[in-house]
């Protein structure tokens, strides 16, 4: 295994050796709200959807994401921060004294207010973002945070926190301890942050600091040298969204690290994941090329969640265990992590439609009607009968194809998400379990026919009759490949 490759066994080794680590996340916080509801009508004053309000979910953002997530990865973060004298900044103190594996060095000064960032959500998609912010957080006055620290991560979101003394109290403590200090920048002028380990913009941040572009390799290598002999950091990392992340070392050529494919849902809060990684594993005596590659992986899962999110161990594992795997055998899961796919989607405010059937030998008109299907759904899942059940409605030589040929080629399907099976008679149990918002059948089926339409309908949810095409059929298929067809 090369020293700097990031596989799975490598992987594994770093998050076992990054559990306990004291990480000092030091710098602008806020309180992050999402408003959760469903928009079915413009308003009649204006042109403008009306959300109707179902939840509202609050959590620390900002730095206060960072500390999330470095604890969630197994750190233990020790959050310094500045929060107002005010009803908000209540709140946001004890969401963060709930966090376990958070440490509160949260300053509160009298003429400190705190921002609150408040986005409003209906199926998955942001409708607006209401900031209130009064930039007058004080000054922050709890240096001790960084005694002890094994990494310091500074997330300056240009509110205030992060000023020349801070910076200055962060290196001299990183010179006595050598701990690595990783910040996370914003404005233009890079160089005041002084000989840090490791200053992180992202594209446009990068491309606002130097002046350049910054849409190819080329151009970030170039906008990338241009950083280093303007600052005197040891090394900047460039996030660069579905590209992938870029680093500069002085003294070597920059190294480009492609992205993940990964199903975007929303992208809040995945630098202040990558910032946690990026810390948690130079913590842990990591390269910079592992301590990035960790960075992408883990900000790769968390835009596959809503909000301001987090990321555990177990799940970077799964992701890094799926990229080895096919996209379509990806999408073939149990029935309870299946059950636990379906409330998270649930959670971030998606429809979820399930439907099923034995889909032997795929067909165009197989084709059609799932995508129809999908229509009709955020997420679709299919249930395919297990092999003896299917021998039982179709008779001997059926199925053609086993259960996992067939699981395999639906789950190539673009518009089917996940993929399940069921040996009863009926899937009423899995209907019973996922609680789907949108039952689909054929419309060879009645309304009254279909199984689970009265409980769908009872919960709030709807039953729909997709068409098939005409002509196409496992059936005719089998007898064309016979030679019995007429």
């Amino acid at each position: 295994m090369a020293e700097h490759t990031l596989d799975l066994g490598a992987l594994q080794g770093l998050l076992d050796r990054v559990r306990g680590l004291e990480i000092a996340c030091v710098g602008d916080l806020m309180l992050d709200r999402y408003v959760y509801g469903d928009v079915t009508r413009l308003s009649p004053e204006a042109p403008i959807p009306v959300l109707k309000s179902k939840r509202t979910v609050s959590m620390p953002g900002g730095v206060g994401n960072v500390a999330r997530n470095v604890a969630a990865l197994g750190g233990r973060a020790r959050l310094g921060a500045v929060a107002g004298q005010d009803v908000a900044g209540d709140e946001l103190v004890a969401l963060v004294a709930a966090e376990a594996g958070v440490a509160d060095f949260i300053d509160r000064p009298d003429a400190a207010s705190t921002i609150v960032k408040t986005r409003f959500v209906s199926a998955g998609q942001q409708l607006l973002r209401l900031d209130d912010e009064q930039v007058s957080v004080g000054v922050f006055d709890r240096e001790q945070v960084f005694t002890g620290a094994s990494a310091i991560l500074l997330s300056d979101y240009d509110k205030g926190v992060v000023t020349e003394r801070l910076i200055r109290s962060a290196l001299w403590a990183a010179e006595g301890s050598g701990a690595p200090v990783i910040v996370d920048p914003k404005g233009r002028d890079f160089a005041r942050y002084g000989a840090v380990t490791v200053i992180k913009p992202n594209a446009s941040e990068l491309a606002g600091a130097t002046g350049l572009p910054v849409d190819t390799d080329a151009e970030i290598e170039a906008a990338l040298t241009a950083l280093l002999e303007a600052t005197t950091a040891k090394a900047i990392v460039v996030t660069r969204a579905g590209k992938g992340m870029s680093l500069a070392e002085r003294g070597k050529p920059v190294k480009h690290f492609p992205g993940r494919a990964r199903e975007v849902f929303d992208v809040s809060g995945a630098g202040d994941t990558g910032l946690a990684a990026l810390g948690l594993a130079l913590a842990a005596r990591a390269s910079l090329e592992q301590a990035v590659q960790l960075a992408i992986l883990a900000s790769g899962v968390v835009v596959g969640k809503s909000g301001t999110a987090v990321v555990s161990p177990t799940e970077l594992i799964d992701a890094e265990m799926s990229q080895h795997a096919s996209l379509a055998h990806a999408k073939v899961t149990p029935l309870d992590d299946l059950a636990a796919q379906v409330e998270a989607w649930r959670a971030m405010g998606l429809k979820v439609g399930f439907t099923n059937g034995c889909f032997d030998i795929l067909h165009r008109g197989h084709v059609a009607y799932l995508a129809q299907a999908r229509s009709w759904c955020d997420r679709l899942v299919v249930a395919l009968n297990t092999d003896a059940s299917v021998k039982r409605l179709k008779g001997e030589g059926r199925p053609v194809n086993d259960l996992d040929s067939r699981a395999v080629v639906i789950g190539g399907l673009a518009s089917v998400d996940r993929v399940t099976s069921f040996d009863d008679p009926t899937p009423i149990a899995l209907i019973e379990r996922l609680r789907p918002d949108v039952l689909i059948k054929g419309a060879d089926y009645t309304r009254e026919g279909v199984v689970g339409g009265d409980l769908v309908e009872s919960w709030g949810g709807e039953v729909r009759l997709a068409a098939f095409q005409d002509g196409y059929s496992t059936t005719k298929t089998i007898e064309k490949l016979s030679g019995d067809a007429t």
